[in-house]
């Protein structure tokens, strides 16, 4: 916790009494479900919420905005995301009911009220959002077919609606087809090694 409260100063009371419950309704959740990888439980702030905040440090969604995560297992990182913006709608999709029921539990017990969850694949969803948020759910080229039709382009937000997409490793050939493609490095704000090949992808729509 004490990563979440060193890179995000300006939490509120209320935000931060919401992310320090997360490592316990996880853990807990964890022995029943699968939702995060065993050895990365020793980790969960590191790798999985700050991870998720890595996506707050670059972009300022403006209050009102619609957020769709998509293949959020657990609601990684549509519930982090909710939590720091709370003016913001997000929707959280999965096609594993146990996952989905995990992410509704975990939103109840702490107070959030601006998310809402479905368990349905993405290619049977057709709803639109100004964004598209994921952690490496697939090969980017395949995940963009896959969600483009999702992104609401007549309504214009700053920066402009889009698809942000956080993943790790060598990513060269996934983004070659894409020309507006923006990378950001996380390391550029978070210093932790952990964080040295992870990336954001960015598609302006």
């Amino acid at each position: 916790m004490h990563l979440i409260r060193k890179y995000f100063p300006e939490l509120t009371p209320i935000q931060l009494v919401r992310f320090e419950k997360l490592e316990r309704l996880y853990s807990e959740w964890n022995r029943k479900i699968n939702v995060i990888s065993r050895k990365d439980i020793a980790f969960f702030y590191e790798r999985h919420i700050l991870h998720s905040l890595a996506v707050a440090k670059t972009f300022h969604f403006q209050a009102h905005s619609t957020i769709l995560d998509v293949g959020t297992g657990g609601g990684l990182p549509g519930i982090p995301l909710a939590i720091y913006f709370p003016g913001c709608s997000f929707t959280l999709i999965d096609s594993i009911g146990k996952k989905i029921m995990v992410v509704r539990a975990i939103s109840e017990e702490i107070g959030l009220e601006n998310i809402q969850s479905h368990q349905i694949r993405v290619e049977n969803y057709h709803e639109k959002f100004h964004y598209i948020v994921a952690r490496a759910v697939t090969d980017f080229r395949k995940f963009m077919k896959l969600v483009s039709k999702n992104i609401n382009n007549n309504d214009i937000n700053e920066p402009s609606n889009g698809i942000i997409y956080l993943k790790g490793g060598e990513i060269d050939e996934e983004i070659k087809p894409f020309n507006n493609v923006q990378i950001i490095n996380i390391t550029d704000f978070f210093k932790e090694e952990y964080f040295l090949t992870k990336k954001i992808i960015y598609v302006p729509i």
